[in-house]
């Protein structure tokens, strides 16, 4: 078995783990505190950014107290915050929250996937830096930084009316796919299968600490919950069209 140690990563890319996610949290909250001020329809906004802080609370607690480093109980405790990282963000997606959200300008919700580009280029530091084995990174077989740009340009298109839906609908569709392809190269990366080698740097640990586990349960959560609204928001004007 791998010895889980905490990273020793530069004090950059402990700071960017902490302010990144913080930041899109934030944004999150304040994209569903304008769309809900709008009708006042669904959960407040008082209680989704309660329900932000305590998840962020609770998973920093998790790592800060190392039972996210025990990977001789079977199964490990990640494997159930992964699960719950997944259900939730589907479910939120599919929930109130989400229909809220989803009365958002479509441009807002494409545009907010753009924090994967900083993400992308701070997963290829903490890479350089053997925080993170390098098969996570954009030189390795990571390549949502795709998603992130891309953003940024379908977000400008749809905001002066260029883009047709079609285009948004392949861009959620491979926007999904890249996520899935970094979920599943982390998760065959784990001390459980160590699909890359043997060698600790070939092994994903940094997420069982803090500030990193807010990479899987906040960032990886916020583009989840993001493609589920963006496919709501996509269906719904598929069906106001055939109306």
């Amino acid at each position: 078995m791998i010895t889980i140690e905490p990273p020793n990563a530069s004090d950059a890319v402990r700071v960017a783990f902490i302010i990144l996610p913080i930041v899109v949290a934030l944004v999150v909250w304040l994209f569903h505190r304008h769309a809900w001020n709008e009708e006042r329809r669904g959960p407040s906004s008082l209680a989704f950014g309660a329900a932000i802080f305590l998840w962020m609370g609770s998973t920093g607690g998790l790592a800060l107290s190392d039972v996210l480093t025990q990977f001789e109980l079977k199964p490990p405790p990640f494997a159930f915050l992964i699960l719950a990282v997944i259900v939730l963000s589907v479910g939120t997606g599919l929930s109130g929250v989400g229909r809220t959200l989803a009365r958002l300008p479509l441009a807002w919700l494409v545009g907010l996937n753009a924090f994967r580009f900083p993400l992308e280029l701070v997963m290829h530091q903490a890479a350089v830096e053997g925080v993170m084995p390098a098969q996570m990174s954009y030189t390795g077989l990571n390549f949502d930084i795709v998603t992130g740009i891309t953003a940024i340009l379908l977000a400008a298109a749809i905001a002066a009316g260029v883009a047709h839906r079609w285009l948004v609908a392949a861009w959620n569709s491979l926007g999904c796919l890249l996520l899935l392809n970094v979920m599943t190269i982390a998760l065959i990366s784990t001390p459980v299968i160590r699909a890359f080698g043997e060698d600790r740097k070939d092994v994903v640990t940094f997420v069982f600490f803090f500030p990193y586990v807010w990479l899987p349960t906040v960032l990886v959560s916020t583009a989840i919950l993001l493609h589920v609204v963006i496919a709501r928001v996509l269906l719904a004007q598929r069906k106001a069209a055939r109306s």
